[in-house]
């Protein structure tokens, strides 16, 4: 049964003794043992904390805890593992090697240096600090930081004989501190690069949709391979190619490596045994129908390509997943029913030709109502108007944050005839 917690999503996970230490037993070489539980933190767009949650426990987690931007759980290194290479929601897995209450900078440098860094990499490895606050007293985040990393380099100078260099842009090593009103918790990151780039991505459209937060749309709208997928305004093909990732059973890690690669307990028999699992669980061989249209024949070229560098281009032969270029004001439906999945243009996204949104939006709810009865409709947009703008009713709004961009995920039912209107739910 998954959990909620409303503390702060990396700050709010047990213990109130001052400077506890959650570091377990190390081997007798100094290595972590990969088989003894562990207490992690995963990362998603806010909104989707429900959804990574149950993710995580079909990866085997164990105390799952959604909070808004994630969810903790504990499980085994392994597991931890499952989840970088499995979760399509999160960002980034943490692994909590420490944490305690703190009063001041002086006392996060006693809990920093009390780890043993050297059990996790070696002092030749570059290494990169990043702290995030939730009501804290510290009046500079900026020399928390810098009290961290001396405590890192002090201890592991203390007992290697030499002291790790920064590398802010791309570090063999990251830990992440949060720092609560009065509660100080350490994490080493194990995913490196955030979860969303796949791997495949080399080239991008406009404001492209980053992948977690495509795949958390699907999920959101309870779509599966037997229903027929379309997206009209898919850019660089985001979702479309999530979707046919989700049908042909491919796990979002698979062309990518990951930062606990990179650590010293790192069990390289259980992560070759994970991925062997994960290769020969895909299935190309499985019928469904995903499609994505653009205005755009540039866009849709870089689509395709994305495509072939996603390991679909089987898919793409065999016409389970198709992209072309259409006007979504005119284009007809590529089936007879299915489902709309899609991110159109809205504001800032897309300056400086916001003046022409709402006209297309309601040019597009027109082509909605004549072409599409028997579908639903599910519009990620920023703009609080879009139902005004399609001239629809929505039966469904989900607050849902793109970046920084607070948006509604809408659903709109279409029916034959003419539009039933529903009362829209209380927002989620």
């Amino acid at each position: 049964m998954v959990q909620r917690d409303s503390r702060a999503a990396a700050g709010g996970r047990g213990g109130t003794g001052r400077r506890e230490t959650v570091l377990s037993a190390l081997h007798s070489r100094g290595e972590v043992s990969p088989e003894q539980p562990r207490g992690f933190f995963a990362v998603c767009s806010r909104g989707l904390q429900d959804l990574l949650a149950l993710e995580l426990q079909a990866c085997g987690a164990r105390s799952v805890t959604a909070t808004p931007g994630g969810a903790g759980f504990d499980g085994t290194l392994a597991i931890a593992y499952a989840v970088n290479l499995h979760s399509r929601l999160a960002s980034r897995v943490l692994w909590r090697v420490a944490g305690g209450s703190y009063r001041d900078e002086s006392e996060l440098y006693e809990t920093a240096r009390a780890v043993a860094w050297e059990a996790h990499f070696k002092p030749s490895q570059t290494l990169r600090v990043d702290v995030t606050a939730t009501r804290s007293p510290l009046r500079s985040l900026q020399f928390a930081t810098l009290r961290i990393k001396d405590a890192i380099a002090d201890r592991m100078r203390e007992r290697c004989g030499e002291r790790p260099s920064v590398d802010r842009a791309a570090p063999d090593v990251q830990v992440v501190a949060h720092v609560g009103p009065q509660r100080a918790d350490l994490y080493l990151d194990l995913s490196g690069e955030p979860l969303f780039k796949r791997g495949w991505r080399l080239e991008k459209g406009e404001a492209p949709l980053k992948e977690n937060l495509a795949a958390g749309l699907l999920a959101c709208s309870g779509w599966t391979r037997e229903v027929a997928l379309h997206d009209p305004f898919c850019g660089s093909g985001t979702i479309a190619i999530e979707a046919a990732c989700i049908a042909t059973r491919r796990a979002p890690g698979l062309a990518r490596h990951f930062a606990f690669e990179r650590l010293l307990g790192f069990d390289a028999r259980a992560w070759r045994d994970i991925l062997g699992r994960a290769r020969e669980a895909v299935d190309e061989r499985t019928g469904f129908h995903i499609s994505g249209s653009d205005i755009s024949s540039r866009v849709i070229q870089t689509a395709l390509a994305n495509a072939q560098r996603a390991g679909l281009a089987r898919s793409v032969s065999d016409g389970h997943l198709s992209f072309s270029a259409a006007d979504a004001r005119t284009a007809p439906a590529p089936a007879s029913a299915g489902l709309i999945v899609t991110n159109p243009p809205y504001g800032q996204q897309s300056e400086p030709k916001s003046a022409t949104v709402a006209r297309l939006m309601s040019g597009f709810g027109d082509r909605l109502k004549q072409a599409y009865p028997g579908w639903d409709a599910w519009l990620l947009s920023g703009d609080r108007d879009l139902p005004a703008q399609l001239k629809l009713k929505e039966a469904r709004r989900t607050v849902l944050f793109n970046g920084p961009i607070e948006c509604r995920f809408y659903r709109f039912e279409l029916v034959a005839g003419s539009y039933r209107r529903v009362r829209a739910d209380a927002e989620s």
